[in-house]
């Protein structure tokens, strides 16, 4: 990408953005955004999707040109965005000679202003010094070393002759991702760079962030990435002025004072809305007043009546002006979610599974059991089927091998990566119409039903909408709420953080932490995996027999 010098800058690097507004359309995007990047800066940017965090990095990149504001950049900045072309037609050779260009240049100078100062030029000792200077803030002798080292760390393609058009999305996103580690711009600027990396390839990436000689700012939803890189934050998230908020104190503290924040906005919305209300009130008691109220008694005067009668419509002026000048300022605050109360099972083993195994898929045998309250957590590398065993512990699939027994009473939820909601129907029939068909086959009461604005998962707006309206993290927040509505016994939850904002997912650990009903996990999402390292663990291999039954 563009920026402002073509050498690198170091130590006099600086990106700065001042009271940067973006609009698109009729659509604000950024508000008065502030933010100072220097060559030790490790910033985060998070918030909902659709929040602004992609636009906010092409404003500091020169993709995309503010609307308002000032915008400053001194040095280079290497980027890796999402979205990669299919059309490149560049070998992996190409790739990593762009990368170490300015360093081959800086060795270049080296020898040059070495041969002038042997041949006793003129200024050949400033040139010499000011070459020299340059390799050493590049690393430059071992600038191809790194990204070679980078390529195998990140199970990268290192055959110089492959053209990267040829490669997956997932290999083509390493490549460029070794190359930008490995290289020596003064900032790197990164959306979503966990994605296709392995758990090796993740410790290599968030090393390498922290030790590297330059700036970072990254968008992530990896909660983990940002707790152990991010030494600031920047939060897209709505706030009561419109404004993001930078928290200096990394995402613990990010975490902390955002909720405090929170809580306080929710409070002074209730009491704006309680004093608004109140006034209401008021008004409507003063005009029933004036309608029938204020007659006096019978045989009154013409002059007694008439100063009731003015009484009584300034009274009512009174309270007009005051409903008037009562300006509810502060916004309605974001959703919470309210999990429904989820009761253990009575029941001693609501479900188990014995010796189970499906061709392909699973290797076996895997055995489980789980009661009432239960917690347990499956975890293993991609391909070791914890997808598949959790379809069929929920019984959508069956095993080659092996017995999955439920208890005739337990109602079972089931979050999966992926399910098929009907794109065309509105949200809130969607979901009326799946309690309804609980209620019909008896498996939860009438009087037992989840509402789904009770939830906090969607808004009254979104309610109204079609399915395929919604966003991603909308359509899993739906499928949230689906499983929710039958009050499950046991909550088998496959990636459940897949697609759910920061908040979401921090406030869906606090309720699974707590809930009664029996969890059952299936999850990457290495934040999740710490929050949940006291939980019950099964481990599944691709290649090797995982068997016993797990305690309850």
């Amino acid at each position: 990408m563009p920026s402002e010098t073509t050498y690198s800058a170091r130590s006099r690097a600086h990106l700065s953005l001042r009271g940067v507004d973006v609009t698109f359309g009729t659509t604000r995007v950024l508000h008065q955004v502030d933010l100072t990047v220097t060559p030790s800066s490790r910033i985060g940017i998070v918030g909902e999707n659709g929040r602004g965090k992609s636009t906010l990095l092409h404003v500091l990149t020169d993709s995309i040109t503010a609307d308002a504001g000032k915008v400053m950049r001194h040095g280079t900045i290497g980027v890796a965005e999402q979205e990669m072309s299919i059309d490149d037609d560049r070998t992996v050779g190409d790739a990593v000679a762009e990368t170490i260009a300015p360093a081959v240049a800086a060795l270049e100078e080296v020898e040059n202003a070495s041969v002038a100062l042997a041949d006793e030029e003129t200024g050949a000792d400033e040139r010499f010094a000011v070459a020299l200077e340059r390799a050493e803030a590049l690393s430059a002798w071992d600038a191809e070393r790194r990204v070679q080292l980078a390529l195998e760390a990140l199970d990268a393609e290192t055959d110089d002759e492959v053209v990267l058009s040829t490669l997956s999305v997932g290999q083509r996103y390493r490549v460029r991702l070794a190359c930008l580690l490995g290289g020596s711009d003064d900032f790197l600027v990164l959306d979503e760079p966990t994605n296709h990396l392995d758990r090796s390839g993740l410790d290599f990436l968030t090393q390498s962030l922290r030790d590297r000689d330059g700036g970072v700012v990254l968008v992530s939803h990896d909660r983990a990435l940002l707790s152990d890189v991010a030494e600031s934050i920047v939060s897209l998230d709505p706030t009561p002025d419109g404004r993001p908020r930078l928290y200096g104190d990394g995402y613990v503290g990010y975490r902390e004072r955002s909720e405090a924040e929170r809580i306080q906005w929710e409070q002074e919305y209730a009491r704006q809305q309680a004093e608004h209300e109140q006034l209401q009130q008021d008004l409507q008691a003063a005009q029933d007043r004036l309608v029938g109220g204020w007659r006096p008694p019978k045989g009154s005067g013409k002059h007694r009546r008439a100063t009731r009668a003015a009484s009584t419509v300034h009274n009512v002026q009174r309270r007009q002006q005051a409903l008037e000048e009562h300006a509810l300022s502060i916004p309605e605050p974001p959703l919470t979610l309210n999990f429904p109360d989820l009761h253990a099972h009575g029941g001693s083993t609501l479900l188990s599974a014995e010796d189970i195994s499906v061709d392909d898929r699973l290797h076996g045998p895997v055995s489980l059991a789980v009661s009432g309250g239960d917690r347990l957590v499956v975890t293993g590398p991609n391909g070791a089927g914890k997808s598949t065993l959790l379809q069929v512990v929920a019984r959508r699939l069956a095993p080659t091998t092996g017995v999955v027994t439920q208890h005739a009473s337990a109602r079972v939820g089931f979050l999966q990566q992926e399910s098929r909601l009907p794109s065309d129907q509105r949200v809130g029939r969607v979901f009326e119409s799946h309690v309804q068909r609980l209620i019909s086959r008896q498996v939860i009461e009438a009087r037992r039903a989840v509402e789904l604005r009770d939830l906090g998962l969607l808004t009254s707006s979104q309610t109204l909408m079609r399915v395929g309206e919604l966003s991603m993290g909308q359509q899993r927040r739906l499928e949230l709420a689906l499983v929710l509505a039958a009050r499950p016994h046991v909550v088998l939850l496959d990636e459940p953080t897949n697609h759910l904002s920061i908040r979401l997912v921090d406030e869906l650990t606090a309720a699974l932490e707590t809930t009664g009903a029996a969890v059952v996990l299936a999850t990457h999402d290495r934040q999740l995996l710490r929050d949940t390292q006291h939980w019950p663990r099964l481990e599944l291999t691709r290649a090797t027999k995982v068997g016993g039954a797990v305690p309850s």
